[in-house]
């Protein structure tokens, strides 16, 4: 099993819709309320990104999975001043509980402290999404914080390499 990230290509934008519409997981991914999203808006979406400063659009990556795309990964949020920014990771259905998400975390982790000179990298679940939680303990080393829109949920953050 060869898990790598690498840019994204028009032979991903199913995959990649698949995931952004996937209403199940919509609150794990996103914090406004859910609804459909139809391909124009997602396409519309993607062109915005494309034409937008990395540091302010985020830097986005597909999870490979030997040749096949099978989620997406975004480095977003920067603060320069700070050198922080934010991760986001999403995953097809069947990519999930294969270890395929804790090999990409961490090289979008390693990418964002070595290319993108971070000193600290933030990544929010919520308390259902155990999967996600055992994956960034697994990364690194991370500290616990409430949420006020979940309360008692626990924000993993991570504080160091």
């Amino acid at each position: 099993m060869s898990v790598s990230l690498r840019p994204r290509t028009a032979d991903d934008l199913e995959v990649l819709f698949r995931i952004a519409a996937e209403l199940a997981t919509w609150e794990e991914r996103t914090p406004g309320m859910p609804a459909p999203l139809t391909r124009d808006r997602f396409d519309a979406r993607l062109a915005e990104t494309a034409a937008g400063d990395p540091g302010e659009s985020g830097v986005p990556f597909v999870v490979d999975l030997d040749g096949a795309a099978v989620g997406s990964a975004v480095l977003f949020g920067f603060d320069r001043l700070a050198h922080h920014a934010e991760v986001g990771i999403s995953l097809l259905p069947e990519a999930r509980g294969r270890g395929i998400g804790t090999t990409a975390l961490t090289q979008l982790v390693e990418f964002g402290f070595v290319r993108c000179n971070l000193r600290r990298v933030h990544l929010q679940a919520i308390a259902s999404n155990t999967g996600a939680i055992r994956a960034y303990e697994k990364v690194g080393s991370w500290s616990r914080a409430g949420s006020a829109s979940t309360p008692g949920s626990g924000v993993p953050t991570r504080t160091s390499c």
